[in-house]
């Protein structure tokens, strides 16, 4: 690393303790920022990297709500605003047990540089809660949205912040947390969530937006050496909604996903997944992937173990951070993977990244190949400020439009910056000079 950005560097791990996921997400957009410095060096004298690495603001709040059985339960809510050099805030929340300062700024951190890659005008910020709706009454998670928004309905809004879903936070959470901004605000500003239901403001595609476009982006790859999904071999971790939608779009441009996962084990079906059947058991029954054989006889599940033992020439981690590790790459490398592009944020360790990179695998970056999901917040926050309602076919090209031109943007700046094909650095680099040059025309904020 450039000892200028090593001081950076050292600086975080000083004033983060213990936040290695953050720590994470910051040194490796720092290793790419190196051609960046020597070429830009006013982004130094202003300090840009060490106030880009600080968020804005950090929003740490309690949660009391009452379960069903009247018992209190208390639980910790996050909301990190990381930079609104190019608009409004806009991330997702989590809602999941392992959420702790830490993932939120590194998913924040992220975001920064996701938002700025899709070209629309939105900053970077991320939030969630420790809580766990799994095995939750409706009842229960409705109070806790509600108790949460309590608090969060302060430091939200169309033209401050605009939080979305993540883990954990789907369209029955959205709305709880939206109808307890309208009732405490007397408001309906359809624009401070994204992920809305359609018959109250939200978009057609936005369900489907972030698989779909880490599947565009996987497509743009292949057309770049002239190539087509067309009978390639696919796998995709996860079963959520990322990983379904990625797995219809594959299905749909020509592909065959022959497996997919959740926690607890994963799935092979040499056919190609019955995505009508993983959808009943994932989006219908909310059961574990385990029960797909049997309506399958031909699939098998394999309970524990990695997906990636599976031979495919195309892998999407579409899961959560750092499920992909160096074992992992080397067996995907062994069955002939040749691309592995992130569906979710960060799924692939540094290790991994690097076992790709020293097997000539291509490998795309979450912020660069799942920014489907906010580009498609963003369309739906268009729609709102014009109310407009556009059509699945007409969000759906505008999706695939924003894919391309991010695909476009990491390759061209990777080849500026003397580092062509890598769409790591490519895309570190593109989405931190918009934001960079934001910041200086901004002055010291």
């Amino acid at each position: 690393m450039d000892p200028k950005l090593q001081d950076v560097y050292d600086e975080v791990l000083g004033r983060n303790p213990g936040e290695q996921e953050f720590h994470q997400a910051v040194r490796e957009v720092l290793e790419s920022l190196a051609p960046v410095v020597s070429k830009h060096p006013e982004y130094v004298d202003a300090a840009i990297i060490r106030r880009l690495c600080e968020p804005e603001r950090q929003i740490i709040f309690r949660v009391p709500w009452t379960d069903d059985r009247g018992d209190v339960q208390l639980n910790r809510g996050f909301r990190v605003e990381f930079n609104s050099a190019l608009g409004p805030y806009k991330g997702g929340l989590r809602f999941h047990p392992s959420v702790y300062l830490g993932i939120v700024k590194f998913l924040g951190f992220e975001q920064i540089f996701k938002n700025s890659l899709t070209g629309m005008p939105i900053g970077g910020g991320k939030g969630g809660s420790d809580f766990d709706p799994k095995g939750r009454s409706d009842a229960e998670v409705m109070r806790f949205c509600q108790a949460f928004m309590t608090e969060l309905h302060r430091h939200i809004g169309e033209y401050t912040d605009v939080p979305a879903g993540d883990i954990g936070v789907g369209g029955r959470e959205i709305g709880y947390l939206f109808g307890q901004y309208k009732r405490i605000t007397n408001r309906y500003e359809s624009g401070v969530l994204t992920g809305k239901g359609l018959s109250w403001g939200g978009s057609l595609v936005r369900t489907e937006a972030t698989g779909y476009g880490t599947v565009f982006f996987v497509e743009e790859i292949l057309k770049a050496s002239g190539q087509s999904l067309d009978g390639t071999s696919v796998v995709v971790s996860g079963s959520g909604n990322v990983a379904i939608y990625a797995i219809e779009k594959v299905h749909q441009l020509g592909g065959k996903v022959v497996a997919c996962s959740d926690s607890g084990g994963y799935v092979v079906d040499e056919d190609g997944i019955d995505l009508a059947l993983l959808k009943e058991i994932k989006e219908g029954r909310r059961a574990r992937i385990s029960e797909y054989v049997e309506g399958r006889p031909g699939a098998r599940y394999v309970d524990g173990g990695s997906v990636w033992d599976v031979p495919c020439d195309i892998a999407l981690p579409c899961a959560t951070q750092n499920e992909l590790d160096e074992d992992g790459a080397t067996a995907l490398i062994k069955g002939g993977v040749r691309i592995v592009a992130e569906g979710a944020n960060m799924p692939c360790t540094p290790a991994a990244v690097r076992a790709f990179g020293d097997a000539g695998v291509v490998f795309a970056p979450g912020k660069a190949a799942n920014a489907g999901g906010v580009a498609t917040s963003a369309l739906e926050m268009q729609q709102n400020a014009s109310r407009d309602s556009w059509s699945f076919e007409h969000t759906e090209e505008r999706l695939a439009e924003i894919m391309r031109g991010i695909h476009d943007r990491c390759l061209t700046t990777a080849d500026d910056y003397g580092v062509p094909g890598n769409y790591v650095a490519g895309a570190n680099i593109a989405g931190f000079i918009q934001v960079a040059d934001a910041m200086i025309a901004l002055g010291v904020i």
